[in-house]
């Protein structure tokens, strides 16, 4: 009896810790879902968000706005204007003080008429971190670029001098993975087969090229290439562009 007594102590210490940090752990699958179907984010039961803030509290909570049809950019990970006017007009829908704040009311009615996000909607737009890179990578000139974390780095001798999300293509046209080298570059090149363009093209096997794609930018994950490694941050590809030999590795892997 004593031992039973102290396992349901520590259960409710337990409880109470889990009630007190309002957060869960958990793996995630090759879908970017949690195991067992449990959250994918620590979420912020109890904890007020506000402008300014960031953090993968607020991607949640960006994500869960977007599934309202109350936010339209992002998730971004900042608690900007845009969010700030999403939650005062789901707070005014809703009969709750329009504060702009997400406190616990509000929270708690926003999970009541959403799911859980997966990762890829936390992720819609990029900002993930980048995977561990190949080893292949680690020596020479190479764009790294990961199908795992959707992420590209690029690399001189195994430092990282900048990285990036990308898109790879949909599984009738996927990208192909292996050891590339850049063959040729295109800084203003439109694809003869598909009549899309295709900006700062670096090719590498085939007609499958790393490039920025303006549908990228625009509907994010929501899409997929043809084959080619999509990138979404003109900024950051066009000095990569500027950076990369003909001749530089591509690796792509998982």
């Amino acid at each position: 009896m004593r031992t039973r007594g102290r396992t349901r102590a520590a259960l409710g210490v337990l409880a109470a810790l889990v009630a007190l940090c309002g957060c869960t752990v958990q793996p995630l699958g090759a879908d970017g879902r949690p195991l067992g179907g449990g959250r994918v984010s620590a979420g912020n039961a109890g904890v007020p968000l506000r402008p300014g803030d960031t953090g993968t509290a607020v991607r949640e909570l960006q994500a869960r706005l977007r599934q309202l049809d109350w936010l339209f950019d992002g998730p971004t990970g900042s608690y900007d204007d845009l969010t700030e006017r999403a939650v005062q007009g789901f707070q005014g829908k809703r009969g709750l003080p329009v504060t702009g704040v997400t406190d616990a009311v509000t929270w708690r009615r926003l999970v009541a008429m959403t799911r859980p996000p997966g990762r890829w909607e936390l992720y819609l737009m990029g900002g993930q971190p980048a995977a561990a890179p190949d080893p292949r990578c680690l020596t020479g000139r190479a764009l790294c670029i990961s199908k795992t974390s959707r992420t590209l780095r690029w690399m001189v001798d195994g430092r990282t001098v900048s990285e990036m999300a990308v898109r790879f293509g949909t599984l009738r046209s996927p990208t192909r993975e292996g050891t590339f080298h850049v063959y040729w570059k295109s800084r203003h090149h439109v694809s003869t087969l598909y009549d899309s363009p295709m900006p700062y093209a670096m090719f590498f096997s085939g007609g499958e090229a790393v490039h920025y794609s303006y549908d990228f930018a625009a509907r994010g994950y929501a899409g997929g290439s043809h084959g080619c490694v999509n990138v979404r941050d003109e900024g950051a590809i066009a000095q990569v562009f500027a950076e990369v030999r003909v001749g530089d590795k591509v690796v792509v892997y998982r």
